[in-house]
């Protein structure tokens, strides 16, 4: 019993301590982001879909398989943050943005539509002198 109690005790302890990385890490990569992609980044209907297309295959492979391997993490991460201090939400909308998946870019487009995300989204690039998106 004793065993289970300190065991429990290890995993608050690094709960804590992932939700506080995630909190702090959402809050400074989340500004950083929003105000590095460009303007249009949202007006073109189809965009470049091989950002590694000049290099050989299986880098292309792994690199997306890492990508979608940290979006699960991210997801399962937010969806724990639900339940912990953290941003929860955010969290999985990251995880969700960084895996690649069919129908993603009228995901994305869908989520940015909404007045209230495109108005936040806006004032974040004009404090920092970027153009406002543009839909």
């Amino acid at each position: 019993m004793i065993a289970f109690i300190e065991n429990h005790e290890n995993l608050l302890l690094w709960l804590t301590i992932v939700s506080i990385i995630g909190f702090i890490a959402s809050i400074l990569l989340i500004p950083w982001i929003v105000t590095t992609i460009p303007a249009d980044y949202f007006t073109h209907p189809k965009r470049q879909k091989l950002l590694w297309g000049d290099r050989p295959h299986i880098v292309r492979f792994i690199v997306i398989f890492l990508k979608n391997i940290i979006g699960v993490l991210l997801i399962i991460g937010g969806i724990a943050l639900l339940f912990l201090p953290g941003q929860g939400i955010i969290t999985i909308l990251i995880g969700l943005l960084i895996m690649d998946f069919p129908y993603k870019y009228r995901f994305e487009i869908w989520i940015i539509k909404h007045p209230f995300v495109l108005k936040s989204i806006n004032k974040l690039r004009a404090k920092a002198n970027k153009r406002p998106l543009v839909i």
